[in-house]
């Protein structure tokens, strides 16, 4: 019989109190098909244009605001607390902080099956 254990995961988050970089990420819960992770950014980002095939991305600002850009460092979108943006599997990307404040997002992933995910 399989325990409750291996059929849910649950998780609390709570904001990193000492980073040691300009950069976390707490893991919250995943699968083979799913991720949850919030990102902490004191300043910076992905500041590098890039893609992710087999896996599309769900962020959502949670506190601060972020830029997400595209290719030739186009302007998607600026968005701010619980405002956010699904990019699919295989779309270029890069995103900044955009405030003073520390950027807290929100990050789900689903996984397509049999991709390995780059």
């Amino acid at each position: 019989m399989e325990s409750a254990k291996n059929k849910y995961q649950v998780f609390k988050y709570e904001k990193p109190e000492d980073m040691p970089g300009q950069k976390a990420i707490v893991q919250l819960a995943g699968s083979d098909l799913i991720r949850g992770r919030v990102q902490v950014v004191r300043e910076g980002g992905e500041n590098n244009l890039h893609s992710h095939r087999g896996m599309d991305g769900f962020w959502m600002v949670l506190s601060g605001t972020v830029r997400f850009y595209g290719p030739g460092d186009e302007l998607i979108g600026e968005f701010g607390k619980h405002e956010g943006i699904l990019i699919s599997r295989g779309e270029q990307y890069w995103f900044e902080s955009a405030s003073d404040e520390e950027l807290e997002l929100l990050q789900m992933a689903a996984f397509e099956t049999g991709v390995k995910v780059e």
